[in-house]
């Protein structure tokens, strides 16, 4: 392979027999992404890791123009490369997750998750947990709207990413991150008019 310069790099990417150039880059982010993710995918290593570095190479190219020279040129497309396949992986970790099953239980009782529980707690701390989270539930269900619930619902309590949230809800991250702010400005008013902070609820499940 070719030992380019940074600006051999920019110049033959950008070139009109950019063909060699951009064979080279792509197994470069191919061994690149083996190195990183064969740990972390269990099944099709090979097909995935192509679709991966497709994907990578076209949106390296289509962003050589912000490349700044501070590195090299490979070492950043890298980079670009790996944010794309952890991307794709979280999305296609929630892909057969439906929302509804994020946020609702199927026996139809209050969401509890797992995370605020503690089997060790002591009986006073636990009846003291339980008080909260059945408080929490309640302004949950009394205080915010139906988007709000579902947003805090799967982005805070089921750990679902936001951008799948969003676009399971027909929206956009920025809008989503504003209906969250607006929820969890509410939510912390109407503990506060209770005599309940957040960090109450904090100290609780500490």
């Amino acid at each position: 392979m070719k030992d380019r310069t940074n600006q051999e790099w920019l110049d033959e990417l950008r070139g009109p027999d950019a063909a060699p150039a951009i064979a080279d880059l792509r197994m470069i982010l191919f061994r690149g992404l083996r190195a990183a993710l064969s740990g972390r995918i269990r099944s099709d290593l090979e097909s995935v890791l192509e679709d991966f570095t497709q994907d990578a190479l076209l949106k390296v190219l289509d962003n050589l123009h912000t490349f700044r020279g501070e590195s090299r040129l490979t070492t950043w497309a890298q980079k670009i490369a790996i944010h794309v396949a952890y991307s794709e992986l979280r999305r296609r970790r929630w892909k057969d997750i439906s929302l509804q099953s994020i946020i609702e239980n199927p026996d139809g009782a209050d969401f509890t998750p797992a995370l605020l529980t503690d089997p060790n707690a002591l009986p006073e701390k636990q009846a003291s947990q339980n008080d909260l989270l059945a408080f929490v539930n309640r302004m949950i269900e009394e205080e915010l709207t139906e988007r709000q619930r579902t947003a805090i619902q799967a982005v805070i309590i089921g750990g679902m990413p936001i951008g799948e949230v969003a676009q399971r809800m027909e929206t956009n991250s920025n809008a989503l991150y504003k209906l969250i702010h607006d929820a969890r400005k509410r939510l912390k008013a109407r503990m506060i008019e209770n005599g309940i902070s957040p960090e109450d609820v904090l100290d609780a499940f500490s």
